[in-house]
């Protein structure tokens, strides 16, 4: 079967083209912790638009299913590939075409990496807000094709808020441009707010027009309050919003998660069922609100301690960030991705606990703490997900859905949670959605089993 595909791709230049065994088993996976049956048939890496456009084209008369794929940092099972289908690699679109400083946009490729954007566009005082913790080796468009979210999401929201303009390849190799390079525009449908999150089946991304942020001049002041539980800690994070206030980062590590990642980056273990808040203030009023939001923990019954700029700071943001690496190094991890409203995050902590003591396991979680947003982490041994684990993950996603919030906050439905999406939308929203998905992608070939 790879050798017939091949054949079929081989008029196209600007194109490598990959069937070994090493790179098609490595497409079996991301890093949700999935693995496919069985390898793709060929992984295809186009190094021109125009090859986009062929790939898709010949897929298409062919009935060739096709997966888009970025940096493969994904958490649900987005950009896994199966046997007989084709990997469209897209790391070597990796141009950025425009910095403009007066319009505060950049021009890039899709395989551009979210780290390179952001320091290009410091050697023009601007940067890029969306900042998931895989930014060193995510690019920007698996960022958009997922909304990918991250620490900075309490201020500056997840990748929906920085996309001014999509080129999108569909499913018959048709070059459509969406939204566009002005600030205002209400033109028609937003089909280009539609493609963000739609995890590569509606179309393919290959280029992005994304706004840039001046570099703010003001302190950048970071705490840390420890707190004897979640509960407080909880409460004490819905303060900080509840008072007005919108720090840059507000995450919460919980008791099960904190004492895992201070063995891994080798820092002070935890007392017992200790909880770990980080905040981070930053513009004009950056050090004024930092004092008042110390004072907030303080009154909730969090030791605080307060740090500018600088080696500390960097390595408690590097603590944070240690999530996945010290969770990895414990075993196979299944990371989960619940959101709900700011005021029943404490209810969705006590959810966790209660399906942990149920089912006998060890969920360690963390928390953007400012938008609701949660990371249970299921931990278990072997790579095959155990069944009173994925029981385990359903009672906590309807958990969430009856708390009044949603599957994923960030990370996507995927493979992981398209079993449960139709619980989330209704049965008349759902089949909607399918519906739509039919009129980009009308023989099914865009990323075929996920999502839907």
């Amino acid at each position: 079967m790879s050798a017939d595909i091949r054949r079929l791709f081989a008029d196209i230049s600007d194109l490598s083209v990959d069937d070994s065994p090493d790179a098609l088993d490595a497409l079996r996976a991301d890093k949700s912790g999935q693995k496919s049956a069985a390898p793709p048939a060929l992984v295809v890496g186009p190094g021109t638009v125009e090859a986009v456009q062929q790939i898709l084209a010949v897929a298409y008369e062919h009935r060739i299913p096709v997966v888009p794929r970025g940096g493969g940092s994904g958490l649900a099972g987005g950009a896994i590939a199966s046997a007989g289908e084709v990997v469209l690699d897209l790391g070597s679109l990796n141009q950025i075409h425009e910095i403009s400083v007066h319009d505060r946009l950049a021009r890039v490729q899709a395989g551009v990496i979210n780290a390179d954007l952001n320091a290009a566009a410091m050697e023009h005082g601007l940067w890029f807000a969306p900042d998931p913790a895989s930014r060193t080796w995510s690019t920007i468009g698996g960022n958009i094709a997922t909304n990918a979210g991250g620490l900075l999401c309490a201020k500056y929201g997840v990748t929906r808020e920085s996309v001014l303009e999509l080129s999108v390849v569909l499913s018959d190799g048709r070059l459509v441009k969406m939204g566009h390079q002005s600030v205002k525009g209400v033109s028609g449908l937003d089909l280009c707010q539609l493609l963000i999150g739609s995890e590569g089946t509606l179309g393919v991304i290959v280029e992005a027009t994304v706004k840039l942020l001046p570099i703010d001049p003001h302190p950048v002041w970071t705490m840390r309050a420890n707190f004897p539980n979640v509960q407080q800690a909880s409460r004490a994070c819905l303060a900080v919003t509840s008072e007005g206030h919108t720090p840059a980062m507000l995450e919460l590590i919980d008791e099960t998660a904190y004492p895992l990642i201070a063995q891994f980056v080798k820092a002070p273990p935890p007392q017992e069922n200790e909880c770990l808040v980080l905040c981070q203030t930053n513009g004009p009023a950056s050090e004024v609100e930092a004092e008042s939001i110390g004072e907030l923990f303080s009154s909730h019954g969090g030791t605080v301690t307060r740090v500018p700029a600088g080696e500390e700071a960097e390595f408690l943001l590097a603590l944070r960030r240690a999530m996945h690496p010290a969770m990895e190094s414990q075993g196979t991890v299944l990371i989960e991705d619940v959101a709900v409203p700011r005021s029943k995050m404490e209810a969705m902590f006590a959810e966790i606990r209660k399906i942990e003591a149920h089912y006998g396991l060890r969920i360690p979680c963390v928390a953007h703490a400012a938008d609701g947003n949660l990371h249970p982490n299921f931990l278990f041994v072997g790579e095959v997900v155990p069944d009173d684990v994925w029981e385990a993950a359903g009672e906590l996603f309807r958990a969430a859905l009856s708390l009044g919030g949603t599957l994923t906050g960030e990370h996507g439905v995927g493979l992981l949670k398209k079993k449960w999406l139709a619980e989330e939308l209704g049965s008349d929203q759902w089949e909607l959605q399918r519906e739509v998905k039919k009129v980009f992608d009308p023989r099914g070939i865009l990323n075929p089993g996920k999502v839907f």
